[in-house]
């Protein structure tokens, strides 16, 4: 190759890259994978896809260098590449969200809501937590809880919810996070919990966005 042909070389390599973000189930696994890694069964269950179809897309992904697998037994388990993927996907979503009317329109029908709470805008949310006068509460599941969360949150899995409501206090605030803006679980559990009676807002930020903005986080991924 000659220095002539790097410039072609580069932006076929950048092509790349864009490509594999070109699919809504790739970028739902980025997604997923940006709370924890999973292995191609958990994946293919979650996306209601084949294993065969999951694999082709997590192959496309990993040529592009936005995932990574490693083998533990029987099973292949997946996991965002660096924390430049993470910014990427970030990037994406949220030029989605500012830059599209019609994903603007959706979160407005589904998603607006003034009671919500932007955790990284509210820093004396932690110190509220600690003194006991509210409740950051994790509707992840179990792994993406233990993975990393934000520090002081309580697990109650979007599933459990129903069966666990009165473990929650009746005078105190809770303030509820998922995967971030477009969580369905968020929205979903917090309806639940006024329809029970409990002070409930959803946190319009996830722990990824607690993780853009440096602030702390708990968990096996992110243990000293």
């Amino acid at each position: 190759m000659t220095i002539e042909d790097l410039p072609n070389s580069l932006y076929e390599a950048f092509a790349r890259v864009g490509q594999a973000l070109a699919s809504p189930h790739r970028l739902r696994i980025l997604n997923i994978l940006a709370q924890s890694e999973r292995s191609v069964e958990e994946l293919a269950s979650r996306l209601d896809q084949s294993m065969a179809n999951t694999s082709t897309h997590l192959k496309v992904l990993k040529q592009a260098r936005l995932v990574v697998g490693r083998r533990e037994g029987k099973h292949v388990f997946y996991g965002l590449a660096n924390e430049a993927t993470r910014r990427v996907w970030l990037a994406l979503r949220d030029m989605g969200l500012s830059e599209l009317p019609e994903v603007r329109d959706l979160m407005h029908t589904y998603a607006e809501d003034p009671h919500n709470l932007s955790l990284l805008h509210t820093p004396e949310l932690l110190a509220r937590a600690e003194r006991g006068e509210v409740i950051v509460l994790d509707l992840r599941g179990k792994r993406e809880f233990e993975a990393g969360h934000i520090p002081g949150a309580r697990s109650i899995p979007a599933d459990e919810l129903d069966q666990r409501l009165k473990e929650l206090p009746t005078d105190r605030t809770i303030v509820a996070y998922c995967r971030g803006p477009y969580c369905v679980a968020a929205i979903q559990g917090v309806e639940k919990m006024r329809a029970a009676g409990l002070d409930a807002h959803r946190a319009t930020d996830g722990i990824l966005e607690w993780r853009a903005a440096g602030l702390p986080v708990e968990g096996s991924d992110h243990a000293a």
